[in-house]
């Protein structure tokens, strides 16, 4: 019975706690693009025992809960970074392991009631075409369900790397220029953010970066996209992310004064 009451005394003051954070970040200006390097499911697991794939497991699940925080908050775009162009060097069980964990929920996600009911704009960026056939076809469906969507948008950068985006845009953009659909002396940064995986985007430059996990680096995510945005780095792996470091993460944010250079 005293572990018991440990317990609800401890949920209690979670409780108390997240909704003093509530109040805190309320009437202020919140992040419209919120972008997340979704960092530490591998150490979560090993600190376990348990094989790397079921952090993984749990961090695919912490996603959905964090969706449905977002959605709460209002925040319009979310970029999620759930897998890089580096991470197919990976040992090959794992790789396969991740990829099943993606299509069982990206699966999932096409008749999640969530998205609809708010009419989220659901994209994968990234190199997707080397991703393996069965992914891409549940990605190619969800894209489709969802494309004339526009209330939010939730971005998963897969088979994703920054450096890789500017040089796919930097190819299409001489495409163009040699084929006269562009003038090279037009080519400024708006023109170039029209070649970039985020040109569908109203918002494609996030507002805040949180990266989970303790590390203090952007690891290729979004290069072009974040030169202003706030970078929150919070020592808790992705799968014990709590809607608490969510809304701390975010009075951060508000508690920054943002210049742009000027």
């Amino acid at each position: 019975m005293s572990l018991l009451r440990t317990l609800l005394k401890v949920l209690g003051i979670y409780k108390l706690y997240e909704y003093w954070l509530m109040k805190q970040i309320k009437g202020k200006p919140l992040p419209q693009h919120v972008a997340v390097i979704l960092d530490g499911n591998r150490r979560w697991a090993r600190k376990r025992g348990l094989p790397p794939w079921l952090g993984h497991e749990k961090g695919a699940q912490k996603v959905e809960e964090f969706l449905n925080w977002c959605l709460e908050l209002g925040i319009k775009t979310i970029t999620i970074f759930a897998f890089s162009t580096e991470n197919f060097q990976r040992d090959i069980k794992e790789v396969n392991e991740l990829f099943k964990i993606f299509h069982k929920y990206l699966s999932k996600a096409i008749n999640d009631e969530r998205i609809h009911r708010y009419g989220v704009h659901v994209k994968a960026i990234g190199r997707v075409h080397l991703l393996p056939p069965y992914l891409q076809q549940v990605i190619k469906e969800l894209e489709e369900r969802t494309k004339n969507y526009s209330n939010y948008y939730l971005n998963i950068a897969i088979a994703y790397g920054g450096r890789a985006e500017i040089v796919d845009a930097v190819k299409k953009i001489c495409r163009d220029v040699l084929e006269g659909k562009l003038d090279v002396d037009r080519i400024d940064e708006d023109a170039i953010k029209k070649y970039l995986y985020t040109a569908h985007l109203p918002n494609p430059d996030p507002d805040l970066v949180i990266r989970t996990s303790g590390e203090e680096r952007i690891s290729n995510f979004l290069l072009f996209q974040i030169a202003y945005s706030e970078l929150v780095f919070l020592d808790v792996y992705w799968p014990e992310f709590r809607k608490i470091d969510f809304l701390r993460a975010i009075r951060t944010y508000q508690q920054r004064q943002r210049r742009f250079g000027r």
